[in-house]
């Protein structure tokens, strides 16, 4: 397992939980307003000085009482082999597990839900089925059917999760968020998030405007019917 780097605390990203971010390396996507390049690109990754899996267990033993959860995101998780033991390990430690996927996964989703290693899933759902090939630019065959794989296996599930999407001017518009609610519809929380111009895997996407306030606004209220909770982020 190839730990890129561990944010130590977070009150943010699981939530009502004091949790640990864990990134891991490597991903199936090569979306180009992503902003972390550093471990996404192979070149960028070999300059990165992992941190030991038995370092970051001994952390995690030391924080058992004061923390409750681990956030494992990337990069792409569920491209890891490991991610089972991984999620045993944590577990066995009496931690819930968060999971931040890309979706293209629905194999190793399924087993890390039929062995109960995961207690929340945050799912990206990038733009409309018709543009996901282009989008993010992976070399997986039909992508969109494995993410619409991993979404039905969420919606089957009992455990908690939410469907989160990226509002990328020129690549994301009211159409295609229309389109992608109708997709998630039945998600118990859908996510808006505004671009951020910084660190893209693209540098032509460092120039790119977000979109103002107004228009995240109009854009979650077009969503906003489909789902329980609807918010910007």
């Amino acid at each position: 397992m190839f730990i890129a780097a561990l944010q130590k605390t977070t009150l943010l990203d699981y939530p009502g939980r004091l949790a640990c971010i864990v990134f891991l390396a490597n991903c199936n996507f090569k979306c180009p307003f992503c902003y972390s390049k550093e471990i996404v690109l192979e070149e960028e990754i070999k300059n990165i000085l992992p941190l030991k899996e038995g370092d970051f267990f001994d952390f995690l033993k030391k924080r058992k009482g004061k923390l409750e959860a681990v956030v494992i995101c990337g990069g792409e998780p569920t491209i890891n082999p490991t991610l089972l033991s991984f999620c045993q390990e944590i577990k066995s430690l009496g931690y819930k597990v968060k999971l931040d996927t890309n979706g293209s996964n629905p194999v190793m989703v399924k087993k890390l839900l039929k062995e109960n290693l995961i207690d929340y899933v945050a799912i990206d759902l990038k733009t409309s089925k018709e543009k996901y090939q282009k989008l993010t630019g992976s070399l997986i065959k039909n992508v969109a059917e494995k993410v619409n794989q991993t979404l039905s296996l969420l919606k089957e599930s009992k455990i908690d999760w939410e469907v989160r999407t990226t509002c990328v001017p020129g690549f994301i518009d009211k159409e295609d968020i229309l389109k992608i609610a109708q997709w998630a519809k039945g998600a118990p929380k859908y996510y808006l998030q505004n671009f951020r111009p910084q660190k893209t895997l693209d540098p032509a996407f460092e120039k790119v405007k977000p979109y103002s306030s107004q228009e995240m606004e109009e854009m979650r209220q077009i969503a906003s019917p489909f789902f329980m909770s609807c918010d910007v982020r």
